[in-house]
């Protein structure tokens, strides 16, 4: 019997920070982007005298805002015909005005597409924009909520989420709210936003600067004065680009609020950062989920102890997490790829592994998120491993995720019959695939009713 390994504790703050840079990825940021906008927006909070139990929300408010962003990443493809992660990049430098929007619109529609593909995109946004806007935003901010929600965080977390585009005059979305209908935790996480983006991008006195022009319109001017106040002291600037930043924001969690992850808590966070990978496509729906429970039955005819399947649920739930760093114009291009939009598929295993490589409790999973696209003959990716330099976890998790994508539609086909798929893997026994995982998922189909050869 296969069994699991020794337990490690983890304070919840730690794992949800090396998380979040998973959501810096899908909102084209720079690495760090939710732990700078953590440490200005905790800092705000504190100054503003927000009570302790309400800090704590803070907290993980600023950390996770961007749970929802993935969910409109296809649709904005789809509709400006241009690459998702630049465009949210760099519409987060508008300030929403009718001449900065029409300006971003002609500068991101369709640049690669043909020009009359590009026109009509352009002319469907000019006559749809306030609606088109208002849908995207409202999809990544209920998506947001919910996802939180999932992860056992509380409703002042997660409605502080849904209301992050909202604007202190009514001009934000998707409700329009104003003024103190907009939760505190809302503002502050929105105003930390505005200023890393200026920051990151132009600088400390473009930050400052931007703030201060959306004072009375997007903020509420109390709260802009406070940060500006903050903001005069060159020691807040320079500890955002400290290399212990991420060490200093664990000691701004309210230390009477202090969580750690037990075992259910790491199950719903493995779960949660699943629904973010696969809101980001309508083609990889549910994929991760799949792939935790095809893992999981394969294990189970394997010998593998109940305790242990579940760190291979997790593999299963987060293998995927690099694909938030790609463009959905190369995950849902309905044609085949180039070499270099192949390239950039390729990163995403490694980019998996280096998230959660930073994260202890998930530090026996890493290998299976890496290394799901390795070959027994050395020709997978992105290492290139072979033989028995593939765990058979690994081993296990690429056969969950090869069923699932085969069985699956795809932009490029649809899914195939489970015999058909079953037929593709054998031919790869002992190249690319350990025959005993694909004896065990044919065992494991049966059991379940599922059509097997």
């Amino acid at each position: 019997m296969i069994s699991e390994r020794p337990p490690i504790q983890i304070r919840s703050a730690e794992l949800i920070g090396a998380l979040s840079h998973a959501l810096d990825l899908t909102e084209g940021q720079p690495r760090g982007h939710c732990s700078r906008v953590c440490w200005m927006g905790m800092k705000l909070g504190k100054a503003i005298n927000m009570p302790r139990y309400e800090l704590s929300d803070l907290y993980y408010t600023l950390l996770l805002k961007d749970l929802g962003c993935s969910s409109n990443a296809a649709r904005i493809c789809q509709l400006y015909l241009t690459d998702d992660l630049k465009f949210k990049a760099d519409f987060k430098t508008i300030d929403g005005s009718l001449s900065q929007a029409l300006r971003f619109v002609l500068s991101h529609t369709g640049l690669e597409s043909s020009m009359l593909d590009r026109i009509r995109a352009i002319v469907n946004i000019m006559k749809n924009g306030g609606e088109i806007s208002r849908d995207l935003i409202e999809a990544r901010c209920h998506r947001g909520a919910d996802i939180a929600r999932q992860m056992g965080f509380s409703d002042n977390v997660a409605d502080a989420i849904q209301n992050l585009d909202e604007h202190w005059d009514g001009s934000g979305k998707p409700e329009g709210k104003v003024r103190r209908e907009i939760p505190v935790g809302s503002q502050v996480a929105l105003l930390a936003q505005v200023a890393d983006v200026f920051f990151i991008s132009q600088g400390q006195e473009a930050a400052i600067k931007e703030v201060s022009l959306r004072s009375g319109t997007w903020f509420d001017a109390d709260l802009v004065e406070v940060f500006l106040g903050m903001s005069q002291l060159d020691e807040f600037w320079e500890l955002l680009k400290s290399d212990d930043l991420e060490q200093r924001i664990m000691t701004l969690e309210p230390e009477e609020h202090i969580r750690l992850a037990d075992q259910d808590y790491l199950d719903r966070v493995a779960k949660g950062f699943a629904m973010v990978v696969d809101s980001k496509s309508p083609f990889t729906a549910g994929h991760s989920e799949r792939v935790a429970v095809f893992a999981d039955l394969i294990a189970e005819k394997m010998g593998y102890e109940p305790s242990r399947r579940r760190w291979l649920r997790r593999a299963g739930l987060l293998h995927d997490l690099g694909k938030l760093a790609i463009s959905n114009q190369i995950l849902d291009k309905p044609s085949r790829l180039t070499e270099a939009e192949y390239a950039v598929v390729r990163t995403h295993p490694r980019i998996s592994g280096e998230i959660l490589a930073g994260i202890p409790a998930f530090k026996d999973i890493v290998p299976m998120a890496a290394g799901h696209h390795e070959r027994l003959d050395g020709k997978g990716y992105p290492f290139g491993l072979y033989g028995e330099q593939i765990s058979l976890d690994t081993r296990i998790i690429t056969m969950a995720d090869v069923f699932d994508s085969l069985s699956a539609d795809r932009p490029y086909r649809k899914a195939m019959p489970i015999e058909q798929v079953l037929q593709i893997i054998s031919k790869d026994l002992g190249k690319a695939f350990d025959e005993r995982c694909f004896e065990a998922l044919i065992k494991a189909l049966q059991q379940t009713n599922l059509k097997a050869a």
